[in-house]
């Protein structure tokens, strides 16, 4: 019986990512031509295949090759062995992963907006922060019920949202505390309307992204009843982007020691103390420059509160999507992806950023 061919015709490193096709079953396994998935020879005249080899070889005749002798074997013949030299692989170069010219280029313009509606009209920015909430809810429960079949009403969860930013503008903490509790009990009111199979489930979900997107907003909301309410919250937004510019920076140039490889490989703590750097250095500018009554030693501490908040934040939202089993929470945004994935290091820095200000300069 003749030697079957242990190795596809074409073999080698070019067909590594054929290996899982060949333990997934016999349809996908790279056999070769003239054999079929359960046969033990070939289907046509065995002699061009060597029983000394089991490369291929013209079948043997009865005048040698030209440059044979009457008893070479074909197997010493290095011509049918030879095999063209394998170019080296062109070195990688770093990537960011992401169109960085769209990126750039959303970014400045949602940067535009923001700063235009914050200095001319305040009503105008409560608005849009209103606006992101909302879109940020659909995503989130979107995202909920597509890869967990989580059903988190977003009705109520969309008009309490908006609710909660305005009630903590016009009203500050007392107002936020009232329409999140209001929220959750609409929550609660209109999942009784379906079956109750998977209720607590739904509800938690509701109530969690209550929390986490519009209430966590509101504190922006509140930042901007004080008399220099606008600088407050460009402080905050300046310190946020500065601390995950640096992180992304630093961490891309110089990056080697995962920060957290099981949620977010990407993150190193080189980037976090790039992070911390970027952020301490302009919270001190900021808090001396732009805060009434405000301290270069309070920006410094401000900067370091920001980066810790910013890359829990980050870290978090990064937990949930691998949960989901999602890269991005949206692609509203070309080259950032959906508006949560802006959102994640703001919302739980925005109450961290409150607080400090209230402390050190007062809220009024």
């Amino acid at each position: 019986m003749p030697i079957v061919p242990d190795d596809p015709a074409h073999g080698g490193a070019q067909d590594d990512d054929r290996g899982a096709a060949r333990l997934s079953g016999p349809l996908f396994r790279d056999e070769p031509q003239g054999f079929t998935h359960g046969q033990t020879g070939p289907t046509h005249d065995p002699a061009p295949y060597s029983t000394q080899s089991a490369t291929p070889y013209p079948a043997q005749s009865a005048t040698p090759y030209p440059s044979q002798s009457p008893t070479h074997s074909p197997t010493q013949n290095p011509e049918p062995m030879s095999h063209a030299p394998q170019p080296a692989p062109a070195p990688q170069k770093k990537s960011a992963g992401r169109d960085l010219s769209a990126a750039i280029g959303v970014g400045v313009g949602l940067g535009v907006l923001i700063i235009a509606s914050l200095f001319i009209v305040k009503a105008v920015f409560v608005g849009v922060v209103a606006v992101a909430v909302v879109v940020g809810l659909w995503e989130l429960t979107s995202r909920l019920q597509e890869r967990k079949g989580i059903k988190a009403p977003l009705v109520p969860l969309a008009v309490g949202g908006a609710a909660m930013v305005v009630a903590g503008y016009v009203r500050g903490a007392e107002g936020a505390w009232v329409a999140m509790a209001l929220t959750a009990l609409a929550v609660l009111v209109w999942r009784m309307t379906e079956p109750p199979e998977g209720y607590l489930r739904d509800v938690t979900a509701g109530v969690f992204a209550a929390f986490y997107v519009p209430f966590l907003a509101t504190f922006v909301a509140m930042m901007l009843t004080a008399d220099d309410g606008s600088w407050r919250v460009l402080t905050f937004l300046l310190l946020t982007v500065v601390s995950d510019t640096g992180a992304y920076a630093v961490g891309w140039r110089f990056g080697k020691h995962k920060l957290a490889p099981r949620i977010s490989p990407g993150k190193t703590r080189e980037g976090l103390l790039g992070a911390v750097l970027f952020a301490m250095v302009a919270g001190a500018l900021c808090m001396q420059f732009l805060i009434d009554g405000g301290s270069w030693w309070q920006g410094l501490l401000l900067g370091l509160a920001v980066a810790a908040s910013a890359t829990l934040g980050d870290l978090g939202e990064s937990m949930i999507k691998r949960d989901l089993g999602i890269k991005d929470m949206g692609s509203l945004l070309p080259g950032h992806g959906g508006i949560m994935d802006r959102l994640d290091s703001l919302l739980p820095t925005a109450p961290v950023v409150w607080l400090l200000m209230v402390v050190f300069v007062g809220s009024a």
